[in-house]
């Protein structure tokens, strides 16, 4: 264990136990479920999870669809503190579940333009929402628009004694970030409680985190009929979806800043293990939080021993720390998420996609989606966008005709290098992209039209190096077209097949184009070359 984790560790306890009080509240469920869960979260992720930022306790965007969930149970159900443990036990068996599936590959649609619009939109929606906490007033909207509206609107009512309070801690916290061996966030956690008890800021109206009641119940379920958990298993779901979407977005966010490797399986067992967990001491749905693994980062967490730490020290803290926890000032914990998360509103990695003229569309539709939609439905209409640009491209290849380098046996694009030749009576032709059901037909029509404009032409190359495979369509178009060249007179010459395509050819019976293939561009000029001029030599 370093120091850093140590330090790390403790800065992070701070700010999650008062977190952890709010989402209860969003919730509607005693502070201490929220608590417990916290530290059952943080011990049981770290045994199979891996990345050595992850703070795994309640989030916000959880609790409010547990909210959701408890309100639309019948009342007939049972009772709803202890279905709410039953969803969360699901919540953790469905990670398992998924992590045994080993789709944890399905995060490879999660590119990472999605990941910085995400943690863009995400910082700014927690950023805006500790505001109000600063402020001192209390704002509610269903979304960010409105939010910030509302907060503007009530600058009258804003108390400046909160105001205050919480600027000189995010001003401490920015500028001790100039001195890395000190750590700001314990010190700036610790001068507010002396603060608070030297000033009694409450008599000025300042908020404070208060008296928690943290007692430990044995964990008791219901043994609800199948209608009951078919019913709570649609509520389990989309908990899985959006703790995923936000826990995933932090971890491999966190992890590309620093060169980590995370491995989206052994993440999800690991969140599985911290919700079974957090099930078993009648917790709530836990997830790596955006705001806390940046706070975890920004304090220089070095190892997965923080989030272990950050549990003890909370856990300590319950036990030992109540009195001076209840005269902690929520401005001076809101300017530590707020100075946690600056960082991640650096429009940089946004600004070099415009620049690319690369996913800058995807990114951004990710940072409004988050913004407008919430994270779970900015995600999954960051993914679609994503997806939606890969088949654009995919299914519009462009066609590039191929010319020798001087006298080697290298073919590149004549269009991007002038200095290539192509062969007077052969067109050498090459889509950009693999062949597929999209594309395979519109593409060879092209080769044809490209071909017959140019009446010296008397023979094509294709050259497939792109397509790995192909499926039905795209065999079946290449057949055809072969049959149709054949048909006006014209031969071909495959270059480049792979050998899944290869063997393919040969099932499908086509037995005289698999024999026209060659394995370099080269070849097959030759080879056609030499059945144009009469030869029948083959390569």
């Amino acid at each position: 264990m370093r120091k850093n984790d140590l330090v790390a560790g403790l800065c992070v306890a701070g700010l999650i136990l008062p977190e952890a009080v709010a989402y209860a509240g969003i919730a509607g469920l005693p502070a201490q479920r929220a608590i417990f869960a916290a530290i059952a979260g943080c011990l049981g992720y770290a045994i199979a999870g891996r990345s050595r930022f992850a703070i795994v306790s309640a989030t916000s965007s959880s609790a409010v669809i547990l909210a959701a969930t408890l309100a639309a149970i019948p009342v007939g159900m049972g009772d709803k503190a202890a279905l709410a443990t039953l969803v969360v036990m699901m919540t953790g068996l469905l990670f398992l579940a998924a992590s045994a599936a080993r789709l944890g590959a399905m995060t490879s649609f999660i590119s990472r333009p999605v990941l910085h619009g995400f943690a863009f939109g995400i910082a700014v929606t927690i950023i805006l929402h500790q505001l109000p906490i600063v402020t001192g007033v209390a704002v509610a909207a269903p979304d960010v628009a409105r939010f910030a509206i509302a907060l503007i609107a009530s600058a009258p009512s804003w108390n400046p004694v909160s105001l205050l309070t919480g600027a000189i801690a995010l001003a401490a916290l920015l500028a001790l970030r100039r001195v890395p061996a000190v750590p700001g966030a314990l010190c700036v956690l610790l001068a507010g409680v002396v603060a608070s008890h030297v000033f009694q800021l409450d008599r000025y109206g300042v908020a404070l985190v208060g008296a928690i009641d943290a007692r430990m119940e044995w964990p008791s379920l219901t043994q609800p009929g199948w209608s009951t958990l078919a019913r709570l298993a649609q509520y389990a779901v989309p908990l899985v979806l959006i703790l995923f979407a936000e826990s995933w977005g932090t971890i491999r966010t966190l992890a590309l800043h620093h060169g980590d490797m995370v491995d989206a399986n052994r993440e999800l067992a690991g969140l599985g293990l911290a919700n079974v967990a957090s099930a078993l001491v009648q917790g709530m749905p836990v997830g790596a939080g955006f705001s806390a693994g940046s706070a975890s980062e920004a304090a220089g967490a070095g190892s997965r021993a923080t989030g272990v730490i950050a549990a003890i020290g909370l856990a300590m803290m319950i036990l030992f720390a109540m009195p001076a926890i209840a005269l902690l000032p929520q401005p001076v914990l809101a300017a530590v998420v707020i100075a946690a998360l600056t960082h991640a509103l650096d429009p940089a990695p946004l600004l070099r996609l415009w620049r690319l003229d690369r996913d800058q569309y995807v990114a951004s539709g990710a940072a409004l989606g988050v913004l407008a939609l919430g994270v779970l439905n900015g995600m999954l209409l960051a993914i679609l966008l994503s997806l939606a640009a890969l088949l654009r491209r995919i299914a519009t290849p462009t066609l590039a005709r191929l010319g020798r380098l001087g006298d080697g046996h290298n073919y590149v694009d004549i269009a991007r290098h002038s200095d290539a030749v192509a062969p007077p009576d052969v067109a050498i032709w090459r889509p950009t992209e693999p062949l597929f059901f999209a594309n395979a037909e519109r593409m060879l029509a092209l080769v044809r039209m490209r071909t017959s404009a140019n009446p010296a032409l008397r023979g094509i190359v294709l050259s497939l190096e792109e397509s790995y495979d192909l499926d039905s369509t795209a065999l079946d178009a290449l057949i055809e077209f072969d049959g149709a060249l054949q048909a006006a007179g014209v031969p071909l010459q495959l270059a480049r097949l792979h050998d899944h395509a290869y063997d393919l050819l040969k099932i499908a019976g086509a037995v005289d184009l698999d024999r026209r293939s060659s394995y370099s561009v080269d070849d097959a000029v030759v080879a056609l070359e030499a059945k144009l001029s009469g030869t029948k030599d083959r390569v």
